[in-house]
């Protein structure tokens, strides 16, 4: 299986309230590997992830806010590779339905979705993520 992805990977990081911590232990585990890739974020998270590691990464706006819309875009551009979305399966949110649509654009643009850490793990460990 060929995927037809550049070397650098667009990896868009995302996470709700209750799972932010979770997401920013993966990512400092992950930080080296990290450094290679161009990131992107939603509001909080993004701004999280680069005060908590020094990692660059371009942040949209909140997600209640549009920015689970903005990444949506972004992936029907193509110009997001995968997504690492840690979601709070517990928890209602209020902009359910923008998660809703972003997890559905991913489906239909066949981006891969993380979706908790040992997902995650194995995504970032596929020997297509330095192809």
């Amino acid at each position: 299986m060929d995927m037809l992805m550049k070397k650098t990977k667009n990896i868009a990081l995302v996470a709700h309230d209750n799972r932010k911590k979770d997401l920013l232990e993966w990512v400092k585990v992950n930080k080296e590997k990290l450094k290679l890739h161009n990131l992107f974020g939603t509001g909080t998270t993004s701004s999280m992830i680069s005060k908590e590691t020094g990692l660059d990464v371009y942040g949209y706006k909140s997600g209640p806010l549009g920015g689970d819309q903005q990444i949506g875009a972004k992936i029907a551009e193509g110009a997001i590779d995968f997504m690492i979305f840690f979601w709070d399966p517990m928890t209602s949110q209020p902009h359910d339905p923008d998660v809703k649509a972003l997890l559905r654009i991913s489906v239909l643009y066949d981006v891969p979705v993380a979706m908790n850490r040992s997902t995650a793990d194995f995504m970032f460990t596929s020997e297509f993520i330095g192809k």
